[in-house]
């Protein structure tokens, strides 16, 4: 199939745009209205724009009529609440899918490789439109977390790290990468994720603000790598063991979103 995309993240699939100044907005996160929500990690949600302006967090797809994730409704009581946060989602002028706020509470590497996970975003996603991509801007101040993104799941050469200071903004393809964040803590994380249709529009954002792929990821010690990849294969037995007790097949990952 072929689909509209974005040149540079068409490269290596994820682009840094340069750092917002997230000191000068207010903390709208804290008045929204959160749902749990079950992702890579122990998460919350607070939707601003879902499949038909409900507080639900659900893939566009499993609504009726199904559909892509694309045309999201603004939930006007969450909107009313985050007037920066809805700017910066809508600036790039791009179609909007699903756009929420994460909470992620505090992990361990190990943990986060074993929630990698891909996302569905383009099921449904009619041949010749655009590509739907995610934008994650940090709002919380992590700079010792990172966005772990791997194009394979048990290989850590494929690996990429990129730091999550206050402001990072980050544009992924996480339908092509694995990916979840490895968030070292005290405090919960939180970052605004937006779906958004690969295009010109798109593209016209990404050169504004200086979009560019070239990155040399923070030296992580081997043996802490190699150490949490045992880890993650001792977990995954372990649960194929335990389901395969039940008479039941391990199905491998699935997108916590779908």
């Amino acid at each position: 199939m072929s689909y509209i995309k974005s040149a540079l993240l068409d490269e290596k699939g994820y682009v840094i745009l340069d750092q917002y100044d997230q000191a000068a907005d207010p903390k709208e996160w804290h008045d929204l209205e959160y749902v749990d929500w079950k992702s890579s990690g122990v998460t919350r949600f607070a939707p601003l724009a879902s499949a038909k302006g409900e507080i639900e967090v659900n893939g566009f797809w499993n609504h009726t009529p199904p559909r892509t994730d694309k045309d999201g409704v603004w939930i006007e009581s969450q909107v009313a609440k985050a007037p920066h946060l809805v700017a910066r989602a809508q600036e790039p002028g791009a179609n909007v899918g699903r756009c929420r706020v994460i909470e992620l509470q505090p992990n361990e590497y190990a943990n986060t490789l074993y929630n990698l996970h891909q996302d569905d975003n383009n099921r449904l996603n009619p041949d010749g439109t655009g590509w739907i991509v995610r934008g994650f801007f940090n709002l919380t101040d992590d700079p010792e977390s990172f966005m772990t993104l791997r194009e394979d799941r048990f290989n850590p050469s494929t690996e990429v790290r990129i730091a999550l200071p206050a402001g990072a903004q980050i544009i992924v393809d996480t339908q092509r990468f694995w990916h979840a964040v490895w968030h070292k803590g005290p405090e919960p994380r939180y970052c605004l994720i937006t779906s958004w249709e690969s295009g010109p529009e798109l593209d016209a954002y990404i050169a504004k603000h200086n979009g560019t792929n070239d990155h040399e990821n923070p030296y992580l010690d081997p043996k802490a790598i190699e150490d949490a990849q045992t880890e993650v294969q001792r977990r995954l037995a372990e649960r194929a063991a335990n389901l395969a007790a039940r008479g039941k097949a391990d199905a491998g990952p699935v997108d916590p979103e779908a």
